[in-house]
């Protein structure tokens, strides 16, 4: 429950956030998802940093903001939060393999639900 209301929340300002950037600017370039990207990833990384730190965040709080907010506001965030972790640990292979896969199977499975589409 708590953190389908933060995701609530995060998909509201994902769509306000990109929407006012989208509009005021005027290129094709995304710059709304790319704004809502990283600041997703800022946010996340303050959230988890404040959750390490002590007693800053209780354990619903930390799940409402990550897994919800941040959740709903972009994946983008988790995906940057697991790689982070990854190279803290310097799992070199892995954040490699993480990475790569994550942006080349997101792009080939894009490609395939359009082709889907367009074949129906």
């Amino acid at each position: 429950m708590i953190a389908g209301t933060g995701g609530f929340i995060g998909t509201i300002l994902r769509f306000l956030v990109s929407r006012y950037f989208q509009e005021n600017t005027f290129s094709l370039f995304p710059w709304g998802t790319l704004s809502v990207n990283i600041s997703g990833s800022l946010l996340i990384g303050i959230f988890y940093g404040l959750s390490e730190r002590g007693n800053f965040l209780s354990p619903d709080v930390r799940i409402f903001l990550t897994v919800g907010l941040c959740g709903g506001y972009t994946t983008f965030s988790t995906l940057a939060n697991d790689s982070f972790m990854l190279l803290q640990e310097k799992e070199w292979l892995k954040l490699s393999l993480y990475t790569t896969l994550s942006f080349f199977l997101g792009l080939v499975a894009v490609y395939l639900g359009r082709i889907i589409i367009k074949s129906i």
